[in-house]
């Protein structure tokens, strides 16, 4: 006879498929992806006047291309550092050429 523990396992889940979701998830991951924008003279003049009037501190959302993604990251300006183009948004670290809109908050 089984013992309640026993029985209990039987009708436990399980993956019948081993690593099917994983590879479903990166599949998906992979159909999503999209190649990064190139930006006008006017975008890339404008983007670079939103620079100029960042400070840090600053609370603002930033649209940019990341991982083949385009994503919108809201956060606190932490750095930012015009002789190597890049600033620092929630401690995450986004290059000025990959930055399609800011919006300060």
């Amino acid at each position: 006879m089984m013992n309640r523990s026993d029985r209990a396992k039987q009708f436990m889940p399980f993956d019948a498929m081993k690593g099917l979701k994983e590879a479903l998830r990166e599949r998906e991951e992979r159909h999503s992806r999209v190649d990064k924008r190139i930006l006008s003279d006017e975008n890339i003049q404008k983007i670079s006047n939103q620079l100029q009037r960042l400070s840090v501190g600053d609370c603002i959302s930033v649209t940019c291309y990341r991982g083949f993604h385009e994503i919108v990251l809201p956060g606190k300006l932490t750095q930012i550092d015009f002789a190597f183009k890049f600033i620092y948004v929630n401690d995450e670290k986004i290059l000025f050429d990959d930055i399609y809109d800011i919006k300060i908050l």
